[in-house]
């Protein structure tokens, strides 16, 4: 019997809502921020904002729109020079800009993985990094979180080229790879190291330039993948690796090949934010404090399930979809935005509120949102 495509529609969600999981857009701009990725606040920076528009101004060439690809007529000499600039602050040889973080590990992992080859992943890895790899014939297996054993056993089956992509900062969890372990099983197994340092860019206490720099690993990776629309306050990410690599996604890599290419407006707010990153010394320290802060209370709770992170991503585990969403709905009342993550997001009886702290959180912010917090699960202990 066949089905209409609107039945199907219908069906799907309305299974969503039976799960208490169906998703809507929202806007809640008027709320106190603990949940976007704007660790730094460049998102809300003035100072980036006429930075910005002083650079485009001055600039020969101020056309709306890139015009069409790279490879087409949207390339410019000066993408070229800002991928020189930013590969040379994150100490690696090259560097190719991506319209988005998706677009880089889609564009990456589809591009490398080939019939006969292997990619490895840790099981909390980003859902671009899962979609590329669908994208790529070759075989991929999941290593289970951070755990170095299953690394090696997977690797011991591997074939082919292999490849094994991990997070430096985790997303959902907050908490850091073990990198330098990592590595050195991937040596062991001649794996190729592909690194994600979305969460990981702009909040590093060596200005912000991850934690592959901040160990000194940066020869030891293969590639590193740096997003601009989290703590760099703008949108857009960049590929660094060989210039083999760059040459390689050129001419091999789809989302890059077959997509308008960023304007120069969005070039020259990526530019300013790099340099606004220079002098972020002082924010990056606040930011470290105010998490510092939020753990110290949190965990003396022992009613909490406080997931271990050292990032600005805190996540309390709260099981059950209607349950999180319930207090991510009290503390919005209390004029704190914090999202409920929900399974399948994450795992059932994982879903979890998930906490960002930025820079531009007041302290006394910060200590209004603990106390709420403490406030609503002492009356469920009760």
């Amino acid at each position: 019997m066949n089905f209409s495509a609107d039945t199907f529609l219908q069906k799907s969600l309305q299974n969503r809502k039976d799960q208490n999981a169906l998703r809507k857009l929202s806007n809640k701009d008027h709320l106190i921020d603990f949940c976007s990725n704007d660790y730094l606040g460049f998102a809300h920076s003035e100072k980036l904002k006429n930075n910005s528009i002083k650079e485009f101004a001055s600039l020969p060439f101020q056309k709306n729109g890139s015009t069409g690809s790279r490879l087409l007529t949207g390339n410019l000499a000066y993408a070229e020079q800002l991928e020189k600039r930013i590969a040379t602050f994150h100490n690696a040889e090259s560097g190719l800009i991506y319209n988005s973080g998706y677009d880089a590990n889609l564009g990456l992992f589809s591009a490398l993985g080939k019939k006969g080859d292997t990619i490895i992943y840790d099981e909390l890895i980003h859902a671009s990094v899962r979609d590329g790899m669908k994208l790529s014939t070759a075989s991929a297996f999941m290593f289970r979180h951070n755990d170095l054993k299953h690394l090696e056993e997977r690797l011991k089956i591997a074939t082919g080229i292999i490849y094994v992509a991990i997070e430096t900062v985790y997303s959902m969890d907050g908490d850091n790879s073990p990198l330098k372990e990592v590595i050195l099983i991937c040596k062991k197994y001649k794996a190729n190291l592909i690194v994600d340092e979305a969460h990981a860019t702009g909040i590093t206490r060596n200005k912000g330039r991850g934690r592959v720099q901040e160990l000194k690993l940066e020869k030891e990776i293969f590639a590193r993948v740096h997003t601009f629309g989290k703590a760099l306050g703008c949108h857009g990410a960049i590929v660094l690796g060989s210039d083999m690599l760059r040459n390689y996604l050129i001419n091999f890599s789809r989302s890059f090949i077959y997509t308008t290419a960023l304007p120069v407006k969005s070039l020259v707010t990526i530019n300013q934010a790099y340099l606004l990153l220079e002098s972020s010394s002082p924010d990056i320290k606040k930011l470290n404090s105010l998490i510092e802060q939020f753990r110290r209370r949190i965990s003396k709770n022992a009613t909490i399930t406080l997931i271990e992170s050292n990032s600005p991503i805190q996540c309390i585990v709260v099981s059950g979809n209607r349950e999180v969403k319930r207090i991510s709905k009290f503390l919005e009342k209390s004029n704190f935005d914090v999202r409920p993550i929900l399974s399948p997001t994450v795992p059932k009886g994982k879903e979890r509120l998930r906490i960002c702290i930025h820079s531009s959180n007041t302290k006394e912010e910060l200590d209004e949102l603990i106390n709420s917090l403490l406030k609503i699960f002492k009356r469920n202990v009760q």
